[in-house]
């Protein structure tokens, strides 16, 4: 079964406000249901003005539907920007499957997930996203081309995440650059949060930069690892945002930039992985400001990994993205301009440039 429906029909049915950012002229939402293979999945449309919407799927075992609904609909408008910021000519999309990735995932329910995405026609192409991996997308292509995040013996880019990982590093040092005066990371105290592919990449590019590193992660084997392997201090979950630092790199899920987080952290800079990081970008973006803590906004420098899988629908080439992938350093830059000359946060002004690029596509 396969239903599509009106933005405000569902804020009214699940009982959310309309005006709720979340909500944020979202084109299409789809929800896809299964009972064969148990699949429960949500794909958010939020705006094609530049082209297909392009955004991962991520399985999490979301404790109440609306939850997965809000978490959908705050990613999918997050790739609007992230693509129009990028400059590629892609929309904004995302989707969740509602579950535990290590029990409930079957190759049936990624296949039967594929032709829901084959009902969208092209306006959707999916990717490797939490909870997910480049084996799922192989199933989801059995039953839909429009599918990115391939292996590359199939064409594709294979894995995404050690080009997230660079672009992070990129934003990183631009931020560096804007506080310190140099873009150099060596000796600088970086606490990362989250130690999956993405962090585990980060804390090797700026471990090789010679960096302090703290990790903290659930996975308390991959702490051993990457600590052994990187020399990087363990720090408990909750500790991480006591650490005395200079950059705090938030890498697994968002909003941890909230009101009582914020207030105890020690740090100059706060530039990661992970995507919505500001619980409440209006109030917590210029908390940080505030405090003096400069903040690279999250969807410009995470997009390597959707810079990497653009690549794959023109003839994958691993260098061109990586080149594309360097860019986000200039932007990075660019975005700390524009928000001390219009004396604006930083994540406004990320959303200004994006804006003007998705407003300069319709004229």
């Amino acid at each position: 079964m396969i239903e599509v429906k009106d933005v405000k029909e569902v804020a009214n049915a699940t009982g959310f406000v309309f005006g709720n950012p979340s909500f944020s002229d979202h084109e299409q939402i789809v929800f896809c249901h299964d009972k064969g293979t148990g699949l429960k999945a949500i794909i958010a449309i939020h705006n094609t003005t530049l082209g297909p919407a392009l955004g991962g799927t991520r399985m999490w075992n979301y404790k109440t539907e609306a939850e997965a609904l809000n978490d959908v609909l705050r990613l999918s408008r997050g790739m609007t920007y992230k693509a129009a910021i990028s400059g590629l000519k892609l929309g904004g999309g995302k989707a969740v499957i509602i579950g535990d990735s290590k029990t409930d995932k079957t190759p049936e329910m990624f296949i039967k997930f594929g032709q829901f995405i084959e009902s969208l026609n092209g306006k959707y192409i999916t990717a490797e996203d939490v909870g997910t991996s480049t084996g799922d997308m192989v199933n989801v292509s059995k039953s839909t081309k429009h599918v990115t995040g391939l292996p590359e013996t199939m064409g594709g880019g294979g894995d995404p995440s050690p080009v997230t990982a660079y672009g992070v590093f990129m934003g990183m040092k631009a931020s560096a650059k804007q506080k310190w005066g140099t873009d150099s990371l060596s000796g600088k105290k970086i606490a990362i949060q989250g130690i999956g592919h993405v962090g585990e990449n980060l804390v090797r590019l700026v471990s090789e930069e010679g960096a302090k590193v703290f990790i903290t992660d659930i996975n308390q084997d991959t702490l051993k690892t990457i600590s052994a392997k990187y020399n990087a201090e363990v720090v408990s979950l909750d500790g991480i945002y006591d650490v005395d630092m200079d950059i705090y790199a938030p890498c697994a899920l968002g909003a941890t930039l909230n009101t009582e987080n914020i207030a105890r952290l020690k740090c100059g800079v706060v530039s990661g992985a992970a995507n919505n990081q500001l619980a409440d970008e209006f109030v917590h973006g210029p908390m940080l400001e505030s405090k003096g803590i400069l903040y690279a906004p999250d969807f410009l420098i995470n997009a390597g990994g959707l810079i990497n899988v653009y690549s794959e629908l023109h003839g994958y080439d691993r260098k061109v993205a990586i080149q594309h992938t360097e860019a986000i350093y200039e932007t990075t830059l660019e975005v700390f301009r524009k928000a001390t000359t219009e004396k604006i946060s930083t994540i406004e002004a990320a959303k200004k440039i994006a804006e003007e690029r998705i407003a300069g596509s319709r004229q």
